[in-house]
């Protein structure tokens, strides 16, 4: 059986399946966030304010921002699983990269120059680093053993979109916790921690999802 036979029939297999990848996955993130939730709880918690804060547009826009990015990475997750992988799956994340770019400018707009570094930085950046990755670490080792029973047209690839979207399960549950809710400091630092994450993906990937 050459590459294309065994592509066709991996497909075949997939659309007859009782199991489809995308319910698999699903049912992986929702066991690693549920694992994510007691981290959380023991280590920081939801932030004392969080009643007034869900009142102010900034929290609301970085929660929104987070959750839209984590099922966007959900979608491309899904896609980079198939060993017949559309084309440009990261086309699907366009629209939470509009949405940051439309916050920050709204941002820029409404802050004065002066406090743009401050906004930027925060009170919170060096907790937000480490915690984002450690909050991301059992979705992405769930949805990674969940990949190594699917046949990824790009290891790589789909390393990377396991840990974007752990990533981004990590940021959602983070976000409530943090104090900082300008877009300014949500797309630096957020970005920098899903950055990481992805990384360590990709990597993963290509060493566990081979075949």
């Amino acid at each position: 059986m050459n590459t294309d036979q065994l592509v066709e029939a991996l497909v075949a297999d997939g659309a007859a399946g009782t199991n489809p990848i995308g319910r698999s996955l699903g049912l992986a993130l929702a066991a690693g966030i549920a694992l994510s939730l007691v981290v959380f709880f023991l280590t920081l918690g939801i932030r004392p304010d969080i009643r007034p804060a869900l009142e102010t547009w900034r929290f609301d826009l970085k929660i929104a921002t987070a959750l839209l990015g984590l099922v966007l990475a959900f979608g491309v997750c899904r896609d980079c699983a198939r060993p017949d992988m559309p084309r440009h799956p990261l086309r699907r994340l366009l629209p939470l990269l509009a949405l940051i770019v439309a916050a920050v400018t709204v941002e820029l707009a409404l802050v004065p120059e002066a406090a743009w570094r401050q906004r930027l930085i925060g009170s919170n950046s060096l907790i937000c680093l480490p915690m984002v990755p450690i909050l991301s670490l059992a979705p992405l080792a769930a949805v990674l053993w969940t990949l190594r029973r699917a046949a990824p047209a790009s290891p790589v690839l789909a390393g990377a979109a396991a840990g974007l979207m752990a990533a981004l399960s990590g940021a959602t549950l983070y976000a409530f916790h943090c104090f900082d809710d300008s877009p300014l400091f949500v797309a630096t630092w957020y970005t920098l921690a899903t950055l990481i994450v992805t990384s360590v993906g990709a990597l993963l990937g290509r060493r566990l999802l081979r075949w």
